[in-house]
């Protein structure tokens, strides 16, 4: 099993090798560190856990600081590091704690699943959130091109649960499968994946092969 987690950076065109012109999202993925596994006699499941991006040590908690100190065996207050994100993948064997992960793990021609937070929209009627064509313009009706329109009165007395209507859109988790890699810049640690990912500029994503 591949995996590594990277953040967004922007979108371009590539040509392939038969000429033909994509739409591709370029990845900064990596290094990862392993900082902790875990298994099924000490925690009840397989896992790994590892650590992305380094940051100031003034700005993690001392919990954070003592977990990634002592499970990287580094003893010093000039030697600890602190990381951004710490995140876990179930059912991963053969990695051992310090061990190191890179893009070199993908290649070319990679089909893999990518995980994100969608870009937050904030409050939007039902025309972006839902696809609504909203109400017709005939018959002297003026101003309802992006109403709702009826939601079906009848002789209940409370809206039903799930009910398509106004309210708080995107900042979900989405997950798009069978994405292709369709290139590896193992210098400058990224990927470029053919098609949209989820997210903003800047967002972590999950990259799982």
């Amino acid at each position: 099993m591949k995996f590594i987690l990277g953040k967004k950076q922007h979108m371009m065109q590539c040509f392939l090798s038969d000429g033909t012109v994509v739409p591709a999202t370029v990845i900064s993925a990596g290094p990862l560190v392993v900082t902790q596994v875990k298994s099924p006699d000490a925690d009840g499941y397989t896992a790994i856990q590892v650590a992305y991006e380094e940051q100031k040590t003034s700005r993690a908690t001392k919990a954070h600081l003592g977990h990634i100190s002592s499970a990287l065996k580094k003893e010093g207050e000039e030697n600890k590091v602190a990381y951004k994100h710490l995140r876990e993948f179930r059912d991963i064997e053969d990695v051992k704690v310090g061990d190191e992960i890179t893009v070199s793990l993908f290649s070319e021609g990679d089909t893999v699943m990518i995980s994100g937070i969608s870009k937050s929209k904030g409050f939007q009627g039902v025309v972006k959130r839902h696809g609504f064509h909203g109400g017709p313009r005939s018959h002297g009706q003026k101003h309802s091109e992006r109403e709702p329109g009826s939601i079906g009165g009848g002789l209940r007395n409370k809206v039903p649960k799930g009910m398509r209507m106004a309210g708080r859109t995107g900042g979900d988790r989405i997950t798009v499968k069978n994405l292709e890699v369709i290139g590896v810049d193992k210098e400058n640690n990224q990927l470029i994946i053919k098609g949209a990912i989820p997210g903003r500029r800047g967002t972590l994503v999950e990259i799982v092969g």
